[in-house]
């Protein structure tokens, strides 16, 4: 999903995404970004995105993606954590 289909999405339910914070400025992860500068998940990639990400259902079903793709996310998102986090919030600058 692009965030230009946010619209597209059932605002009734709730969707989760994977999310991660920039632990230094220009994180080689992210370069140029600052510290604290807040991502998505990119699931194709696996690296931190502004725009493309996927929505799970549940912040269960968001983890379970998140641990089926550990050793992945370890090796482009080293040193930080990840988190779910419903959709709404994120964008909203709230979580």
């Amino acid at each position: 999903m692009r965030r230009s289909e946010i619209e597209s999405l059932d605002p009734a339910r709730r969707h989760w995404v994977p999310t991660v914070v920039s632990p230094e400025r220009n994180w080689a992860a992210s370069p140029g970004c600052r510290r604290g500068a807040r991502f998505l998940v990119d699931p194709r990639t696996l690296r931190p995105s502004r725009d493309a990400f996927e929505t799970f259902d549940s912040e269960l079903a968001c983890l379970a993606w998140i641990a089926r793709h550990r050793s992945e996310l370890g090796r482009t998102l080293y040193g930080v954590s990840l988190r779910p986090v419903p959709l709404d919030r994120w964008l909203l600058g709230l979580d």
